[in-house]
Parts: structure tokens; C-alpha cells; sequence
């Protein structure tokens, strides 16, 4: 049997939480850990929990999506977390993906598209709606001078890891190819990020592929 991956539900509408778990337990290769209504909850939970995946919404009553992945992020949260919203404004989705976020899915697609995305998601790849695709690729085409971080900083397991992250690798696939443990992976995840000034696993591909092309 292949591995399960885990995942973590937050949305503050009941009816789309229990469908979108529904949906997600029909896959035999996923499997719910954990849900919240609110982001304040999810937090904590998802830092215990520690899933592969985070499918989070943008718009919700007191802590907002945003404001969620943040804290997720700051408290140091390695999963992958993929936005799940009806808004398709730029700045929401530049935004998202700036704080950290690893996709940023519209409510309206179909549900297999959905599950096939977020499969995609879990596999290490970043995951977007075909509406929110040019918006996202018009902002990374802006030159950004913020990070101005220094390869040498890293450890060579960090740089190997940082490489692997690049070539959209996932923590499991990165450990199977290294031969370590998920957990090492994560604890070198977090190294990184924190040693570079990024605040995700995107940001980070994105910069290393940046750095390849100016050297």
C-alpha cells in the first residue's frame, strides 16, 4: 500500500468544511488529521499535528486567512498550505504567496480538479488557479531586491536540500533522496528559510532558481 499523506482542513463555513472532507476521504492516498473553524484554533493544532498539508481559507470571521498563515509560518509550520477562496484579487493572491503560501486555489473548480491539485500540492508542486496563474507571474517578474542573503551561510545539507526544493521536490521525496527522515528534512527546512530571510518553501525555489540563472 503507498504512503498516506495527512491533511489539515481550516474554514469557517461548516457546510464546505464537511464537503471538502467528504471529497478528500474518497482518496484512499489522503487523509484528514484535523479540521478547524477558525484560525486562532488551527494554529496550535496544525504546530501538534504537523500535516503534510494545509488547505486554508482566505476570508474568515476574526483571524483571517492571511493573518493564519502568518502565524503558522512564524510559529514555524514546514507543511505545505494551499489558500482555498473565492477572492481572485491581485493583491490577495501576491499576498498569500509572499506570506508563505504554497498554492492558491478558487472554490468554484470542479471537485476533481480540486483533489487533483491538491495532489499536485502534496507531491511538492505549486498549485494555482489558471485565474490567479498571470497575476502571480506578472508579480514575480518585478525585480525584488529583498533578499540579499548569502548562499555561504548554508550548511552543504542545507544547500542540497535548498537544490532539491528548487526541482519542486516534496520533504518525503527530499528524504528518500537523501536518505534521511522526514523530520531532519523539516528541522534543515526551517534552517534555511530562517538562515535566508524567506518565509516558505516557494519563496525559497523561486529565489535559488533566481540565484542559478544570475551565476
Amino acid at each position: 500500500m503507498s504512503e498516506q499523506f495527512t491533511v489539515f482542513l481550516v474554514d469557517d463555513h461548516p457546510l464546505l468544511l464537511k464537503g471538502l472532507k467528504q471529497l478528500i476521504e474518497f482518496e484512499d492516498e489522503i487523509k484528514v488529521v484535523g479540521e478547524s473553524n477558525s484560525g486562532a484554533q488551527a494554529v496550535p493544532q496544525v504546530v501538534e499535528l504537523d500535516p503534510d498539508l494545509v488547505v486554508l481559507d482566505l476570508n474568515m470571521q476574526g483571524m483571517d486567512g492571511l493573518e493564519t498563515l502568518r502565524a503558522m509560518r512564524d510559529a514555524g509550520v514546514t507543511s505545505r498550505i494551499v489558500m482555498l477562496t473565492v477572492s481572485d484579487a491581485d493583491e490577495d493572491v501576491v499576498e498569500a504567496i509572499s506570506a508563505g503560501a504554497d498554492g492558491y486555489l478558487l472554490k468554484d473548480m470542479d471537485p476533481e480538479q480540486l483533489i487533483a491539485q491538491l495532489k499536485r500540492a502534496l507531491n511538492g508542486k505549486m498549485v494555482m488557479s489558471e485565474a490567479v496563474t498571470e497575476i502571480l507571474a506578472s508579480a514575480l517578474r518585478k525585480p525584488s531586491s529583498r533578499h540579499t542573503a548569502d548562499l555561504n551561510n548554508l550548511t552543504n545539507r542545507e544547500y542540497e536540500i535548498l537544490s532539491l526544493i528548487a526541482k519542486g521536490l516534496s520533504n518525503k521525496l527530499i528524504a528518500r533522496e537523501l536518505d534521511i527522515s522526514d523530520g531532519t528534512v523539516k528541522v534543515h527546512v526551517k534552517h534555511l528559510l530562517k538562515k535566508l530571510g524567506l518565509r516558505s518553501r516557494v519563496e525559497a525555489a523561486v529565489w535559488m532558481v533566481n540565484q542559478q540563472g544570475n551565476s
